[in-house]
């Protein structure tokens, strides 16, 4: 509490203060005043008088006969003896605050100056409460500590806030609901828009998204300004990136208008309503052979542990999305033709082809794969399963002989019925020979013989189809029969 001078009084004062007598004098006082003290030399409290009536709780008037030091706690007992010290000099001493201790609560807070109007007169003392000045001070204090703790929660908060906006895995923007021009924006935003986060934000909303969409984003914003309400719409981001469900929801945010917008990729849809089936996708998810769930532009939605190892990758995230010809097929027009077979006749079985890990890994497969079309969510199914290594392919004129009518049928539509017609015979002759060489349990002689082959012409095919063991060259013999 600051404290003043006392000022000398003018003349006027000075004349009208002697018209006063003491009775006069005393009434002014008390008036002036909420509490006033006669101390004599000696510093003991002669007289007491109060004109608040809260003081009549304090027992004011057992302070007579006592030391004023003694009525008033310890920090402020030099305060009291500079008073009597600067009265003892005939002058007005100077306002000083001293604390009385309460029997009923806090210190009673008490604003005094001194004056000895005689010498070796008694010291007139006046006091002000200052209980409700003290008061205010206690509630603005007060208020000033439940402003700090209100300002650590808001920062607390906007900090929770910016970690969870920062962190949050689901693409989020913030834009102003008059100009459209972006505010903020999660990383997660900046992955799906391909777009460095200083190039997101001060942008249209409308320019984050294909020249087609800028009709639906306009109507989301009106609508949301006018009713405060608006639908998703569908919006395709620009760089073929694929399509995005658009979210908006109003808010006011330091006296302005924004909006939240979330940005949900429909393959991240489909995926999630595909996991919705539980178990059964659970079950799909730990077969031994690879699986994939396609949009109907063949980029991936879902894929299967055993489809990650085929493919070299660790992740379910860095396949979504992607087509599914980066991996699969010898070359570019094999996978055209699994495609269009799928799509003519919805479903496909046996496809033999090679899947493409991204380290340089070739694995031979065999696909089967089926279109749903009139799903909710229109899609393509693949398994692919991982062949058995064979032995080593058996060549015919520097050609890669099949093994099997299977084989044989796969290659209808890859080469001409000429090739065809002749690989097909080399393995007729091929499948004789080991069937004749069987049953005569490996009597070349006989198998010659069986087949209408001469000897020598029996050893030429099996040097050409690689069958047996000619070490022992044209020299062998037939066993005798009894052999």
């Amino acid at each position: 509490m600051a404290s003043h001078s006392p000022q000398t009084p003018s003349p006027a004062l000075q004349q009208a203060a002697s018209l006063l007598d003491s009775e006069a004098a005393g009434i002014l006082l008390a008036a002036t005043s909420d509490i006033s003290l006669i101390v004599g030399s000696d510093g003991v409290i002669q007289e007491t008088a109060t004109a608040a009536l809260d003081f009549e709780s304090e027992d004011i008037a057992s302070w007579r006969g006592r030391a004023w030091v003694d009525t008033v706690t310890v920090e402020s007992r030099p305060k009291i003896d500079a008073l009597l010290r600067d009265a003892a000099a005939g002058t007005m001493t100077r306002w000083r605050q001293v604390n009385h201790p309460s029997r009923n609560g806090p210190d009673v807070p008490i604003r005094y100056a001194g004056l000895r109007p005689q010498k070796d007169g008694p010291i007139i003392v006046v006091g002000q409460d200052l209980r409700t000045l003290a008061g205010l001070q206690r509630r603005l204090a007060d208020t000033q500590q439940a402003l700090e703790r209100d300002y650590d929660r808001l920062r607390s908060a906007e900090t929770r806030y910016k970690l969870l906006f920062q962190l949050s895995g689901e693409p989020v923007l913030v834009a102003d609901a008059g100009t459209r021009r972006v505010s903020e924006a999660n990383p997660a935003a900046a992955r799906l828009l391909g777009r460095p986060h200083k190039r997101i934000l001060g942008q249209d909303v409308a320019d984050l998204f294909e020249v087609t969409a800028t009709r639906d984003i306009a109507a989301l914003f009106a609508g949301l300004r006018t009713s405060g309400q608006a639908g998703d719409v569908v919006v395709r981001l620009t760089g073929g990136r694929g399509e995005t469900r658009l979210s908006a929801s109003l808010f006011r945010s330091e006296g302005s208008t924004s909006i939240l917008l979330r940005l949900s990729p429909l393959a991240a849809v489909r995926a999630g309503q595909l996991a919705t089936d539980g178990g059964a996708l659970d079950v799909i998810r730990r077969i031994p052979e690879g699986f994939v769930v396609t949009d109907p532009a063949r980029r991936i939605l879902t894929a299967n542990t055993a489809f990650l190892d085929l493919v070299q990758l660790a992740t379910e995230e860095q396949v979504r999305g992607q087509p599914l010809d980066r991996w699969l097929g010898r070359e570019e027009t094999e996978t055209l033709a699994l495609f269009a077979t799928l799509r003519e006749h919805g479903s496909v079985r046996h496809f033999s082809t090679v899947m493409r890990g991204d380290y340089g890994s070739l694995e031979d497969v065999e696909v089967a794969a089926v279109s749903a079309p009139s799903a909710e969510q229109p899609c393509l199914g693949f398994t692919i399963r991982a062949t058995p290594r064979r032995a080593a392919p058996v060549h015919s004129g520097g050609h890669e002989l099949p093994r099997s009518v299977e084989q044989m049928t796969e290659l209808v539509g890859r080469v001409s019925m000429k090739a065809l017609v002749r690989e097909t015979t080399d393995l007729i002759e091929k499948l004789c020979i080991e069937a004749a060489l069987r049953i005569t349990r490996d009597n070349r002689a006989s198998a010659a013989e069986m087949l209408g082959l001469s000897r020598q012409g029996l050893y030429a095919k099996m040097r050409r189809y690689g069958i047996g063991d000619l070490d022992t060259g044209d020299t062998e013999t037939p066993p005798d029969d009894d052999a």
